[in-house]
């Protein structure tokens, strides 16, 4: 692990948002194990919320596949790792709310969650399944932007 790795994996274990992932992973069921750069996967999440494949609480990412499948999809991986990183940066639990402010925005602005929310484009959307959020819609009568 790198210092920064390292750093991320304290910091997040003192703000709790560690811990709170752990929580949440063994409350759902899920199996537990190391992942790298100081990650922990934890596979075979079946809550049906939140609907994505694979989602992070800290430094623990919960996949709805096996650990197999979580280890060989790199992109989605590092998409995650980006958002353990956010969590450090948030210092925690105000991460929550600020990811759902950024959601509802980007829900609102592009009709999905993900391709305006500031943290979905600077964890990389390609990766973590959002498409790109496309050009300001026309009007099919005029061929003017909607304002």
């Amino acid at each position: 692990m790198t210092s920064g790795q390292r750093l991320r994996q304290i910091a997040n274990m003192l703000n709790g948002t560690t811990l709170l992932g752990l929580a949440l992973a063994v409350c759902a069921g899920t199996n537990v194990g190391r992942g790298p750069r100081g990650l922990l996967i934890a596979s075979h999440y079946r809550w049906r919320l939140p609907f994505a494949g694979a989602f992070t609480v800290g430094n623990v990412i919960l996949f709805r596949a096996g650990p197999e499948a979580a280890r060989a999809n790199p992109a989605l991986l590092g998409h995650e790792e980006r958002h353990s990183t956010q969590y450090a940066w948030c210092l925690g639990l105000p991460f929550l709310p600020l990811y759902f402010i950024a959601a509802g925005w980007s829900l609102w602005r592009t009709g999905n969650p993900g391709s305006a929310n500031f943290f979905e484009r600077h964890a990389g959307l390609e990766a973590g399944g959002y498409p790109r959020a496309s050009a300001p819609a026309t009007d099919p009568r005029t061929n003017r932007t909607r304002a």
